[in-house]
C-alpha cells in the first residue's frame, strides 16, 4: 500500500464570505421596495388626475346653455375650494369672484359673467334675465380654472 501521508496537506480554514454579489433573497427585497415606491407615486399620481377628470366630467355634462349649468358649474367651482381651499369655499359676493380670478393665471372672468356665477344658483328656473354667451363664456373659464388648479 503506498503512503500517501506525505501529499496530504494541513488543515486550512476557508476564505471569509463576501457581501457581494448578494443572494437572491436581496435583489427580491430591493425589487420590491423599488415596486412598491413606483406604485405608491402611481396612486398619488392618479388620484390627484382623477380628481381633475372627475371635475372636468361633471363641467361636461353640464353642455346646455341654460340657468342650470351655471348653477350646476358655481356648485362644481365650490366643491373644488371645499376640497383644496377649505377657507375660500365660505367667500361670497365680489370677495368669491376676486378669489376666483386670483387664482386663474389667463385672463379675468368678465362682469357679466362674474354676475350670472353669484346669481345663478339664486335665479327662478324660469328666469331669462342672462345671455347664453356668458355661459359659455363661464364654462371655458370654469374649464381653465379647474385645469390650473387642480
Amino acid at each position: 500500500m503506498p503512503d500517501n501521508l506525505p501529499e496530504l496537506r494541513d488543515i486550512h480554514l476557508p476564505e471569509g464570505v463576501s457581501a457581494f454579489p448578494p443572494a437572491y433573497g436581496w435583489w427580491v427585497i430591493l425589487a420590491a421596495l423599488i415596486g412598491i415606491f413606483i406604485l405608491y407615486r402611481l396612486f398619488f399620481l392618479l388620484r390627484r388626475k382623477s380628481k381633475k377628470l372627475y371635475a372636468l366630467r361633471l363641467l361636461n355634462k353640464t353642455q346646455n346653455d341654460s340657468l342650470f349649468a351655471a348653477a350646476q358649474m358655481s356648485e362644481i367651482l365650490r366643491r373644488i375650494c371645499v376640497y383644496k381651499y377649505p377657507d375660500a369655499a365660505a367667500l361670497e359676493g365680489q370677495r368669491w369672484i376676486d378669489f376666483l380670478t386670483g387664482h386663474a393665471k389667463k385672463a379675468a372672468l368678465s362682469k357679466s359673467a362674474a354676475a350670472l356665477l353669484l346669481n345663478a344658483p339664486y335665479m327662478p328656473e324660469d328666469s331669462h334675465n342672462f345671455a347664453t354667451a356668458d355661459v359659455v363664456v363661464l364654462r371655458d373659464f370654469c374649464r381653465r380654472w379647474i385645469g390650473e388648479n387642480l
